[in-house]
């Protein structure tokens, strides 16, 4: 089989099993395989990839077929500009986050003490700490599977983070200048009727925002104040329907300036606030 004739395989049999972009999965996947690049594939598409090569490459675009996330088959998804590390025990980054990376990033200083909670994979405090060096950083989540996917993230794009096995605040110490937060937004009933990449196989416990979604907002909102210094920043990322009830959660502590953010798509996207002022 030549590279060509895989590709042609693979897009078939993807088309078939109804994946949204068979074309560039099929693509991704022999690039994988192969560990190869675009312009290595123009110019010797026509030449036999190797049998082993093709066996796992079948393997692969199976896995495909049975709706396992394409960045947890090749086992890694771009976030910022970076590639983070993604298994079955974190969420796969989104573009959606970027948005709240970019609004924390207009109130990072250097010397901030930031919190990131829920980290999951640990893309929004690496990405933090790249684009905003000289803060201090620590991050958490309940998930010890989880800590291990970010530590390893961290330690590949050298970010000095502090990483805390905790249930929200629970084994968290200190004050921080700004926090931030995905955490599980999504009704337990929505889950149900997600698409199947994220309903089987993306972890529920991080999907999972109770009956309302808006369990973790409550416990994070009215938690966090204990945790941060003088006017800190509290952020956290919100579903599309979310930006009307988390920012009156907000209001209701006590934080000002209070501000619903719009992603690219102008969805309801981030909520941020400013926590109140000791003298």
């Amino acid at each position: 089989m030549t590279y060509r004739e895989a590709i042609e395989m693979g897009t078939d049999i993807l088309s078939k099993a109804k994946i949204d972009t068979p074309d560039l999965d099929a693509w991704y996947l022999l690039q994988m395989v192969c560990k190869i690049e675009r312009s290595f594939y123009y110019l010797h598409e026509d030449e036999e990839i190797m049998a082993e090569q093709q066996k796992e490459y079948e393997i692969a675009v199976k896995k495909r077929t049975e709706h396992v996330p394409l960045q947890y088959i090749i086992g890694e998804q771009e976030f910022m500009g970076l590639v983070f590390k993604v298994n079955s025990n974190v969420l796969i980054p989104r573009q959606d986050t970027e948005t709240l990376v970019e609004e924390a990033l207009k109130v990072c200083k250097s010397g901030m003490q930031v919190l990131d909670l829920c980290t999951g994979s640990g893309c929004i405090i690496i990405s933090l700490m790249k684009n905003a060096p000289g803060m201090t950083a620590a991050a958490s989540d309940i998930s010890k599977q989880a800590l291990l996917v970010a530590k390893e993230n961290g330690k590949n794009h050298e970010a000095d983070v502090e990483w805390i096995r905790s249930d929200l605040f629970d084994n968290i110490t200190g004050k921080y200048d700004l926090i931030v937060s995905n955490p599980p937004y999504i009704p337990t009933a929505v889950i149900s009727k997600l698409m199947p990449e994220v309903r089987d196989f993306e972890p529920f416990d991080a999907l999972d925002g109770h009956e309302d979604g808006l369990h973790f907002y409550r416990e994070i909102i009215r938690r966090s104040q204990d945790y941060l210094n003088s006017e800190g920043y509290l952020l956290v990322e919100i579903g599309y329907n979310q930006g009307a009830a988390v920012s009156r959660l907000m209001r209701f502590a006590g934080f000002t300036d209070v501000e619903i953010v719009k992603d690219l798509a102008h969805l309801d996207r981030v909520v941020k606030g400013k926590g109140k002022k000791y003298v």
